[in-house]
């Protein structure tokens, strides 16, 4: 996980630069603004990521010698039939429309999205996938 947390290390180090020369040639407090946050956005995560690196020890991703099977094999369940994902970046669609253009599209979305949301959930509580 060193490697992980130096690249935020990294950009947090870009971002803080990039921001104070950026304030110096253009003296634009919006923008130097957000470069700073985004510096310590990439400060914080890096400095997670280098902390909990101490007490995770050596992963097999960190050891150049590793074998594949040195890895944990369980990276979690992802249904590979399932069509919700798709229901719910259109709902998040929809619901981004409906800030930009009209406040009944953004109802519209959001309902579509809590609709989506819900179906995705209980997926698997129901129907032909359902557990017995």
């Amino acid at each position: 996980m060193k490697i992980e947390g130096f690249l935020f290390a990294g950009g947090a180090a870009f971002y803080g630069l990039l921001a104070a020369v950026y304030w110096l040639i253009t003296k634009e407090i919006v923008g130097s603004t957000v470069l700073a946050l985004s510096g310590a956005l990439a400060f914080l995560v890096g400095f997670y990521i280098l902390y909990t690196s101490r007490r995770v020890g050596v992963r097999p991703e960190d050891d150049p010698y590793a074998n594949i099977e040195d890895a944990d094999p369980d990276y979690g369940f992802y249904s590979p039939h399932s069509w919700w994902p798709l229901a719910v970046g259109f709902g998040t669609f929809v619901t981004i429309l409906g800030l930009v253009f009209a406040v009944w599209l953004l109802l519209l979305g959001v309902g579509l999205l809590m609709a989506a949301t819900i179906g995705l959930v209980f997926e698997y509580y129901h129907g032909s996938f359902a557990d017995v």
